[in-house]
């Protein structure tokens, strides 16, 4: 489990429980430095004007609102402190409501609510009193320098606080080009119900979810294939260890040909590609 971010309370009428903030979700990604071809050098940024393509050092630097093009207002730090909410490290539940009410729509980032010492019993009454009514506690967070609006529910034996959106940072889905009712034939409409209700697929799905938590991102697959692509070997070495590499992976390869200069076709390697993924997938193509 990572570290807490913070430790505080839970805290609704005269009842205080304390608690501490954990993630529940964790993010595997694929990270590229960008290189200069001639020599692999990495690439940095700097912090250039606009105006006359000069670097501007950070103590030079300043933030500023555009409210008109080309028009600014510039923040110095006393403006945010005056702003700056203050972090009272408590999920303040403001009212109790069906879970059923809220649309899913509004959940977006769950964190986990841990006892500390001499919360134990409360912490287990909130959270079996949640989940005997089928109630969620709206309430108020401030994480870092931002308050949020969140839910308080029981999940798995535990506490979850889940983000919510507000209001008005959901778009309008009015505003999309989606048909409206369509007539369909009751034969089609058995054919999907018979398919959605499949305890069949079901099962697949969550076989198929468990399968992919390894290598989701292909990550894995890319750190092998670097250290398969890290010494000089012969295409034929590259082409079996490529193929090894994406069998253990879980990920099908293509073989493919490239014409040789004289008019010849020769296999030169594999390109990789996750099966059933989107169009943005990892391909990687292994060249001699």
């Amino acid at each position: 489990m990572a570290r807490a971010i913070w430790k505080g309370s839970i805290s609704f009428g005269l009842v205080n429980i304390p608690i501490a903030l954990y993630p529940a979700t964790r993010r595997e990604e694929l990270k590229f430095r960008l290189l200069r071809k001639a020599d692999l050098s990495p690439v940095n940024y700097k912090r250039v004007a606009e105006k006359d393509g000069k670097e501007v050092p950070w103590d030079q630097i300043v933030k500023g609102y555009e409210y008109e093009k080309g028009k600014y207002v510039v923040l110095r730090d006393d403006d945010f402190q005056r702003v700056d909410l203050e972090a009272t490290q408590t999920v303040d539940i403001q009212d109790f409501v069906d879970l059923e009410e809220i649309d899913p729509m509004f959940f977006y980032k769950p964190y986990y609510l841990e006892p500390q010492k001499g919360g134990d019993k409360a912490y287990a009454l909130l959270r079996d009193a949640l989940k005997d009514t089928n109630k969620v506690g709206v309430a108020k967070v401030v994480i870092k320098t931002r308050q949020y609006l969140a839910g308080v529910k029981p999940e798995d034996g535990a506490l979850v606080l889940e983000l919510m959106h507000f209001a008005d940072e959901l778009a309008d889905p009015e505003k999309l080009h989606v048909p409206k009712k369509l007539e369909v034939g009751k034969r089609e409409m058995n054919m999907a119900k018979s398919l959605i209700g499949s305890k069949g697929n079901r099962r697949k799905a969550k076989e198929s979810a468990e399968a992919d938590k390894g290598d989701r991102s292909g990550i894995g697959f890319a750190e092998e294939l670097g250290a398969n692509r890290h010494e000089e070997k012969s295409v034929d070495q590259i082409a079996q260890e490529t193929e090894a590499t994406c069998k253990k992976s879980s990920v099908r390869w293509i073989g493919f040909s490239e014409d040789d200069g004289e008019g010849n076709r020769r296999r030169r390697g594999f390109e990789a590609a996750k099966p059933h993924s989107s169009p943005n997938a990892l391909r990687t193509r292994v060249h001699r």
